[in-house]
């Protein structure tokens, strides 16, 4: 076996004792502990490794824009709005700059992947699209990225942005996704998506129910389409915030019937706590679904940034590991084992929304390793552990070096 690398001292998740961790290639070689080789090593010191974090829900076109936009109301009306003005005088530079400086902080925060959703419609034309798709390209050995062709401002009331998606998805849009709520026919709008997903054997990931009022949910539509065209395992949806105001015994029927559908949920705290609830002047509430409800009746489920210094988020730094901790918070999720699961739904239960064949420490995958400097996942989630030093396929990817303190004696 010609080791490469070896990380030593690492601590996996659900695992007491430290480990070795070698890399052959590109790739995990051997996971054992005190492993006889004179390869160049890295010592972990008992910090946590994971395959990396991973964002399933984030818009990276749309970053950075909060300068250029007004912000009176702080409704999601408002929001569609302002960006929808906004994006008309994006430029590709301008979206790969604004970009950019968000996967970058995102690999230092220690994600390896991550779905971005590109509005494609009349207004930004293919500008976002193909200034994604470069950045892609440009960053592959640092992260993996995954366009989601997305109509924001509806289908139905807006000629032309049918076409467009086809069109995204001929050249280089990896699944396509649709916002219901927007649109004035949601039940057409769901169908087209799904006819569009379906015509280039895709994914399909829905922004869907934005609001408290439990009654008018478009989801019974996307659970009936998901499983008359079999589509199970292939279907996400993200904010669902009309989950949050369902009293138990109702969310309960209608996880099961997400988990039966193989339907997966995400859910975003920071935007959903920002923008739901602005009706409220007291005892406002959290607007965020119980996803670790949903994932102990087998739903997969995560949880992930969705918007950076935007109308819909004015604040966020891409830590998924802060998102972790805020939802935890939210959920009044204490426990080891409930930590565990927040951890979960930015690492492994992620992978699962994806996709993503491979992920994770274990011989074989693709060497992909984030340290964090915490002793367990549960651990990491509590304090908001920094990510340390990641590698990808192998190959170091960043690194922080832990900050040091200079006491001064006397």
């Amino acid at each position: 076996m010609a080791i490469d690398f070896v990380i030593r001292n690492a601590r996996l998740p659900g695992m007491i004792e430290p480990t070795d961790i070698t890399f052959e290639a590109g790739r995990i070689a051997a996971i054992a502990p005190q492993f006889v080789c004179d390869a160049p090593h890295y010592d972990a010191g008992g910090k946590l490794a994971c395959g990396g974090l991973i964002e399933t829900h984030i818009h990276l076109d749309k970053a950075g824009i909060i300068s250029r936009c007004n912000l009176c109301t702080g409704t999601l009306a408002e929001a569609v709005s302002e960006t929808s003005r906004a994006k008309a005088a994006f430029s590709e530079e301008d979206v790969y700059a604004r970009a950019a400086a968000v996967v970058e902080k995102a690999v230092l925060n220690g994600t390896t992947r991550l779905r971005t959703f590109v509005e494609i419609d009349p207004r930004a034309g293919f500008r976002s699209f193909e200034a994604i798709k470069h950045l892609k390209a440009d960053y592959t050995s640092l992260i993996d990225i995954e366009i989601c062709a997305f109509a924001q401002e509806g289908l139905t009331n807006d000629p032309g942005t049918e076409a467009m998606l086809e069109q995204a998805l001929r050249t280089g849009a990896d699944l396509v996704g649709g916002c219901p709520y927007t649109d004035p026919e949601p039940a057409e709008h769901i169908r087209r998506i799904f006819d569009l997903a379906m015509r280039h054997d895709v994914a399909v990931d829905f922004h869907l129910d934005f609001d408290l009022d439990p009654s008018g949910s478009n989801l019974p539509t996307v659970i009936a389409e998901t499983v008359a065209r079999r589509y199970q395992g292939r279907v996400s949806v993200g904010h669902v915030t009309k989950l949050s105001a369902l009293p138990p015994e109702e969310l309960e029927t209608i996880g099961r019937r997400l988990a039966e559908a193989g339907i997966a949920l995400t859910v975003l705290p920071s935007t959903d706590l920002f923008l739901t609830g602005r009706n409220s002047t007291h005892l406002i509430p959290r607007g965020v679904t119980p996803a670790h409800r949903l994932a102990a009746l087998g739903v997969v489920t995560t949880i992930s940034t969705n918007n950076v210094l935007n109308p819909f988020t004015p604040f966020g730094d891409v830590s998924l590991m802060r998102m972790a901790n805020l939802y935890a918070n939210i959920a009044q999720i204490g426990t080891a084992d409930g930590l565990d699961g927040v951890f979960a739904m930015t690492t492994t239960q992620a992978a699962t929304l994806l996709g993503t064949e491979g992920y994770g420490i274990a011989i074989g995958n693709a060497a992909d390793v984030v340290l964090f400097d915490a002793s367990s996942a549960a651990d990491a989630v509590a304090i908001i552990a920094p990510a340390v030093t990641g590698w990808k396929n192998g190959r170091q990817s960043f690194l922080r070096p832990r900050p040091r303190l200079f006491v001064r004696e006397g």
